[in-house]
Formats: C-alpha cells, structure tokens, sequence
C-alpha cells in the first residue's frame, strides 16, 4: 500500500502570473492499494468515484506515456481532503501530482522529480501550483521548446499566510474567460518590476517591499468582480500592518501575509469577515519547504 502526500499551493503571489508558486502545509492525503483487478474509490464524492475521476486519469495518462513494464492489474484509491476544493488553493494539482506520483512508485518507473514536473505541465497547463507542489518553497518555472526552467526561492520562515477562504466556489475556467487576450505594454512593465521585486524581497527577507510587490496588472484587477466584498476585504487588510495582499490563484480564496507572533492581524480580519456573508474562514499556513512526498505501508 501506498500513501501520498500532496501540499496545497497557491499560485501567482500577485504578478508572478501563471509562473510563480507557493507551497503551503496543508496536505491532502491519498491511498493506493493495488487490486487483482478492478478500480474503487474511498472517501471520494460519488459523483468522481468512477474512470473520470482526476487521480485515476492521470495513472492512465502516465503509463500510456512512459509505458513501464509493471502495471498494476487493478487499484483502489482512498481519499483524505483536506485542502478546500476550487478556491485557488491547488486541489486538483494534488489530484494529479498524487496520481503521477503513485503511477511512478507503482510501476518502479523511477522518473524524477523533472520528468514528474514535465507531465504535470502537460496536463495542468502552466507550472505555477504543480511545480511547488512538488519541490516546495516558492517555485518560478516556465516551459520552452519542451524545455523546463525552473528555480526554488526560499520563503523566510517566520511569514504566516493567512488563507480567507469563502464557502463558495470559483472554476479556474470561469475566472480565466473574464481575462484580456491583450494587455498594455505599460501593465507588463508593472508586473515585471513587481514579479522581481517580490523574488528579491524573499531572498533578502526584506519584507517591507513584499506589500508593493505583490501588486498586479494581469488578471486581479479582471477577477475582483466575481468574488463578493474583494476590493473591501484587500484595503481592510492592507490597512492593517500586513505585509502584503493577493488573490490565491484564480480565486477566490485571498491571501494576506503577516509575521510569526502577529495575532493581532488575525483576529481583526476574523472580525472583520465574521460582518461579511459567504461565511469566510481563515486557514493560518506557512511555506512548506519539502513539497509531495510518499511512504509506503
């Protein structure tokens, strides 16, 4: 039996569009125990507990691309959810690291940990939640003539992200058709100059430019409408003495940074959600530096 660890994520940090990526420690936590035949699912909606389901396609997809000798004749897949789903936190990157993941270990195909990035690419479309659900840390990554670039930004340790997830739902395919296909050449000066700035202020742990840093032209200002009470909830956590704001993902969970031991920031955005409807919660993270992993039972 087999059991696989996938952390949640969050992908842009503001203007690192479709190329920047967080790794968070909240895992969901997937079980593979080979059959003698057959596919069942535990702990799975049953309306996913079928060939459709997200894990069990990727398995597919993985030895029908690097067609290993050993294929398990029939699996069970068990499911501990941990990460809410469709609210920009990564869920269904989990869904295909897991079944990547568990597909390479079942078949002792032995890809590492780039060959595992390069089909998730190819099936998730951009690099920007599997990549750091993978490695850990902060990850920037991008795909060229079928090369990967790819490299790990260590997040100081003592920055808490504070997840405000609503109980409502936002498809990443909903949030990404109110997009421009065209932006000003001026907006793309804004995010390159932000999107550096923010590695900087990582890498040096100068924290005072990650507020400025984690602005955006490319798709927040575009998203804002679909998530009630936005533009409320980021002034009123900027106000406060956060270190910065952003959208997580394609929404419509927000992130707010603050320092280890700052409470206060805390339990005012809890005060201050508990006016608002939608029932907002706040999952108080921090930067997971190891990513994935899996350990056989």
């Amino acid at each position: 039996m087999l059991e696989v660890y996938v952390p949640a994520t969050s992908a842009n940090i503001g203007p690192g569009y479709d190329c920047l990526g967080l790794c968070l420690d909240l895992f969901n936590k997937f079980t593979f125990e080979e059959l003698e035949s057959g596919l069942q699912f535990e702990g799975c909606d049953e309306a996913f507990a079928n060939e459709d389901n997200l894990v069990y396609k990727t398995m597919l997809f993985f030895y029908d691309r690097v067609k290993p000798k050993k294929i398990p004749k029939g699996i069970k897949i068990s499911f501990e959810n941990n990460i809410p789903i469709c609210r920009g936190l990564g869920s269904s990157s989990t869904c295909i690291v897991a079944g990547l993941i568990a597909a390479n270990v079942l078949s002792e195909s032995n890809l590492d940990k780039d060959e595992i990035l390069k089909l998730a690419i190819e099936l998730e479309g951009h690099p920007d939640n599997v990549a750091p659900a993978i490695y850990g840390n902060m990850i920037i990554a991008f795909m060229e003539d079928g090369n990967l670039y790819h490299e790990s930004i260590k997040v100081p340790e003592e920055i808490r992200f504070l997840a405000m997830v609503p109980d409502f739902e936002l498809s990443t395919e909903k949030a990404r058709a109110v997009l421009p296909k065209e932006i000003p050449h001026k907006h793309g000066v804004f995010n390159v100059s932000r999107c550096a700035l923010l590695i900087a202020a990582f890498t040096k742990n100068n924290l005072d430019l990650v507020k400025a840093a984690c602005k955006d032209k490319f798709h927040q200002d575009y998203r804002s409408h679909l998530i009630n009470n936005y533009d409320d909830i980021v002034a009123y956590a900027n106000s406060l003495d956060s270190l910065g704001t952003f959208l997580s993902g394609a929404g419509p969970t927000i992130m707010t940074l603050a320092k280890d031991g700052d409470d206060e920031i805390l339990d005012k955005m809890k005060s201050y959600l508990a006016t608002l409807p939608d029932n907002w919660q706040i999952l108080d993270l921090h930067c997971d530096p190891n990513g994935a992993y899996y350990k056989e039972v």
